[in-house]
């Protein structure tokens, strides 16, 4: 069921992707050939760089495919990297719950507030709240579940799978 969540959140990205480039061109050209434009473009490109960049989390999270430092990992012995890579997960479950408590926050006043960024066409704030709120927390309970599979995978006496290459071989 999570998968099937983030491949959405993945696919709302990409359409977040596509209607960055659409009104960034469209901008552009009515721009340069009317000296006119859309009205907020600066609103709704940052509104939907929001939902290109948070949404896809939870399915780059499931992947594994975070930039990672691997330098000094690859050379540690395989039970050592592994434990890096579990420290790393709950560390990363901890940075976020600050994220999803003042995202929620946010998200609650600004609704209850009825804020709306000023401009011509008075655009509400609290979907790229919502959206961010959801990237994220979706992102943190893939996180959640990675970190409970991989610490069974060791105390089992397993190693991780952290080449998402492997996998497809």
């Amino acid at each position: 069921m999570l998968s099937r969540i983030e491949r959405l959140l993945v696919d709302l990205s990409v359409i977040s992707v596509l209607g960055l480039g659409l009104l960034i061109t469209l901008t552009v050209l009515l721009r340069a050939l009317f000296n006119s434009g859309v009205p907020d473009t600066t609103v709704m490109v940052a509104e939907l760089m929001v939902a290109a960049v948070i949404l896809p989390l939870a399915a780059t999270t499931a992947g594994r495919a975070h930039i990672a430092v691997e330098f000094v990992s690859n050379r540690l012995p395989g039970r050592v990297a592994d434990g890096l890579i579990v420290f790393g997960s709950i560390f990363g479950l901890l940075a976020l719950a600050p994220l999803i408590w003042a995202g929620w926050r946010e998200a609650i006043h600004t609704f209850e507030a009825g804020s709306f960024f000023f401009g011509q066409l008075h655009l509400p704030k609290w979907p790229g709240r919502v959206i961010f709120l959801v990237g994220v927390s979706f992102c943190w309970l893939r996180l959640l579940i990675m970190v409970v599979q991989d610490i069974r995978v060791l105390r089992a006496g397993g190693r991780l799978n952290t080449d998402p290459h492997e996998e497809a071989a």
